[in-house]
């Protein structure tokens, strides 16, 4: 516990806020990468704090500097005015950030409220997406600089975790191989992306948090942007919907067009979003050696995950031919 709190100290010190009045620090969970903490200082004020493993924790190719991506993110979504962290202070081996309101959300809302949570986050999202960046890719520079085109990107990140998934071996439901072989069929349809935009890429609700303050839920922040690149905003309704089909989301989606969002589900939209689950759903399985899960957790995602993996490519097959 000392370094944690030697180590806020000198944090909130560089960053221009009292280190003597920091008062606690509490670890948070829910990340599986980097350790997260809270610090709450004398006069209520919260903070969190991110800090990346040693260089020498095995991870995928992407995951390097994640903080520098998750930085970009919260100053983006904060250039549209979307609920998210505000970054006090970037350095290359911590973040600090301030607290959202609220506690991820969960299952305890009534019918009326999860439905309005859901257009309230359409909303949040398509404002997102009026976000363009300089280029397509991850900002960290964990995969090289930013491409001139999407297709050059996004082939990339999808070599990146088929290489992980040559050197790790995970159990996956189909070859390496095979895999890359159906996804390089459908490339062809990502040259239809001519704008970078913000997708943060992992809007599961245990990353989004919700505020009951006010006695009527609503949206606290969007956290742990750690995974956003510059792309095709449907890349977002891969997590916004993980495991399921975004189209089923009608609240979402009519928040989403209210507030400009526009998406189209045509056989060419179609098709990238299974490219899009196909990359997900590969990072799911691969991240499970260098992470080192337990059994349950591995029997879970190869029960839930790889059928999910099969039908994306499945698609992809059938929507290339």
């Amino acid at each position: 516990m000392g370094d944690s709190w030697e180590r806020a100290r000198r944090i909130l010190d560089a960053a221009g806020l009292p280190p003597g009045d920091l008062s606690g620090v509490r670890p948070l969970t829910g990340g599986t990468y980097n350790t997260v903490e809270e610090l709450l200082l004398a006069d209520g004020s919260r903070y969190v704090l991110k800090v990346p493993p040693p260089e020498a924790v095995p991870g995928l190719r992407h995951e390097r500097e994640l903080l520098v991506s998750e930085a970009e993110f919260y100053r983006a979504a904060a250039t549209v005015g979307v609920e998210a962290p505000r970054v006090v202070a970037a350095g290359a081996r911590e973040l600090l950030m301030t607290a959202c309101p609220g506690e991820a959300w969960d299952g305890s809302f009534t019918d009326a409220e999860q439905q309005e949570l859901r257009a309230e986050l359409g909303r949040q999202v398509a404002r997102l997406h009026r976000v363009s960046g300089p280029g397509y890719g991850y900002p960290s520079g964990a995969l090289g600089p930013l491409a001139a085109d999407w297709r050059t990107a996004f082939a990339g990140m999808l070599d990146a975790v088929l290489d992980d998934a040559r050197r790790y071996r995970p159990w996956l439901p189909r070859s390496v191989e095979e895999t890359a072989r159906t996804l390089q069929a459908a490339y062809s349809a990502l040259d239809a992306v001519t704008v970078p935009c913000l997708v943060h890429f992992d809007l599961w609700q245990g990353n989004i948090l919700v505020d009951r303050s006010t006695g009527t839920p609503r949206i606290g922040g969007l956290i742990d942007g750690e995974r956003m690149f510059w792309g095709d905003p449907v890349a977002d309704f891969v997590s916004l919907a993980l495991l399921g089909d975004i189209e089923k989301d009608v609240a979402f989606l009519s928040g989403y067009r209210e507030a400009g969002g526009l998406v189209e589900f045509d056989t060419p939209t179609r098709l990238r979003l299974a490219l899009y689950r196909a990359y997900l759903y590969l990072i799911m399985l691969t991240e499970t050696v260098p992470r080192a899960v337990d059994g349950g957790r591995l029997q879970w995602v190869r029960e839930a995950v790889g059928p999910e993996l099969v039908a994306a490519l499945d698609e992809i097959a059938e929507l290339s031919r």
